[in-house]
Formats: structure tokens, sequence, C-alpha cells
């Protein structure tokens, strides 16, 4: 047969960022639209094909559906084709998702190794992928192959350094205790203003009560009594003493 016509186009991860764009098991793909119109018919159907960086030159386009690498070959073939899916899903005018998911299917181990699967991906990589058109007489078209694609590193427990944790506890009872400072100066300080504040009221308390509860107590002077007149003296008015002599005999009524 001829061999498949090689596209222009290169898969790749898209550039915005996106939720899980790259984790430990996986990655996305630009889903490729408009691509292989020109090259695919109805009954036609694309692959993804995904393979380890350094092992993507010695990959061969499988002739036939039956011949196609699975997932479980992976760890020993370094390739395996997956996400079968029909030419005209890729069409212009066909809607579909933005992106493609590589290894999000958790559930490949159910299928029994018959039908191809999109299991996760088991170690970083780096990975290289290409997208090809298979129709009945075997492979009809293909893509370049993209830049590695290299996944996050899950961390291992023993690599986790706990010190930050302690600095981090450091922190915190650092922090309480110079809140604890900053509470006590706070007191001390509305403590002195509060009692500056009541000594000035009392004292200015002391000085009108003072005031208010000040008396003045007079001497009592008993009033006059008559005195005698002496002997010889005329009568008059009391009080007023004797100013000339009188008979004698007792002074008449006034």
């Amino acid at each position: 047969p001829a061999p498949p016509a090689l596209l222009p186009y290169v898969p790749r991860v898209p550039p915005a960022a996106l939720p899980g764009k790259l984790t430990a098991t996986t990655f996305a793909l630009e889903r490729p639209c408009c691509v292989f119109d020109r090259h695919a018919n109805a009954s036609d159907a694309v692959w993804l094909v995904v393979a380890f960086a350094n092992a993507s030159d010695a990959f061969r386009n499988p002739p036939s559906r039956a011949d196609v690498p699975l997932y479980e070959r992976l760890p020993t073939a370094r390739s395996y084709m997956t996400l079968e899916t029909a030419a005209a899903a890729y069409a212009c005018s066909a809607p579909s998702p933005a992106v493609l998911r590589v290894g999000g299917d958790t559930a490949c181990g159910d299928q029994g190794g018959w039908d191809p699967c999109n299991g996760p991906l088991p170690s970083p990589g780096p990975y290289r992928v290409k997208f090809l058109v298979m129709g009945c007489q075997g492979p009809k078209a293909e893509t370049r192959w993209s830049d590695p694609i290299l996944l996050r590193r899950a961390g291992s427990p023993s690599t986790i350094d706990p010190a930050p944790a302690r600095r981090g506890s450091d922190v915190v009872v650092i922090t309480s205790i110079l809140a604890s400072l900053g509470t006590v100066l706070a007191a001390a300080v509305l403590g002195a203003v509060g009692t500056e504040a009541w000594r000035s009221l009392c004292h200015r308390d002391s000085g009108t009560g003072t005031f208010a509860r000040r008396s003045y107590r007079t001497h009592h002077i008993p009033p006059a009594l008559p005195q005698p007149l002496p002997p010889g003296c005329r009568c008059s008015p009391p009080g007023l003493g004797c100013f000339a002599p009188r008979p004698p005999g007792p002074c008449p009524a006034e």
C-alpha cells in the first residue's frame, strides 16, 4: 500500500492555563479540527499514537485495526494507540470539546485488554504523540510527532522536608507571644490613662464637696438680762441705765 500522507499539523498541549493540563498520569491535547477533512472519509477512524519520546522514531504504523498496539503493551512495546474516533467528529462543522484528555480512563483494567484503552500513563515520560487516520485498507494520513511532553512528578513522602512545618509552628508561637505582649501593653496604657483620669475627677469632686459641705458656726450670744438699778437712780426704760437720782420708794409703773 501507498505510505500515508504526512500532514503539517503538529499536536500540542494547549498553551492556555487549564485545570489539570498536566498531571502525574494525564495531559491535555488541543483537538485537531479541520485537519483531516481532505484525507478521510466518513467511515475512517482517527487514532492517537502515544509513545515514549525515545521510542517514537522506532514506531511503525499498524497495517490494520487488528494490529493496533494496545495500552497494556506500553511497558514493553514503548508505544500504544488510543482514542479511536470517527473522522467526522474532527470535521470543521462538528461541534466538539476544545481539548482531549490522554490517560483519563481509570477503568482500563476492566476491559480485558481487547479494546483500545486510554489508561493512566505509568511514568512522567516524556512522551510524544501523533494522529493517524486509518481506513479499511490501513493507514491513510498522519500528523507530525509532537514535541516531548513531560508530566508532573509526584513527590515521595520520604523526600518531604518536615522543617517547614516546624518553622511554621515556631512562627505561630512567636506570633502568639507578640500578640499577648501587645495586649498586656495596651492594658497597661489604658490602666494608666484611666487612673490619671480618675484622680483628676476625684480631685475636682473633692474641692467642690468641701466647699458645699463647709459651714460657718456663729457664737451664740444670749440676750442681755435686765440689770438691777443702783440705788438712787431714776427709773428709766430697761437697758438705758440710770441717769438721775430718784426719790425713795418703788418706781411707778410705766
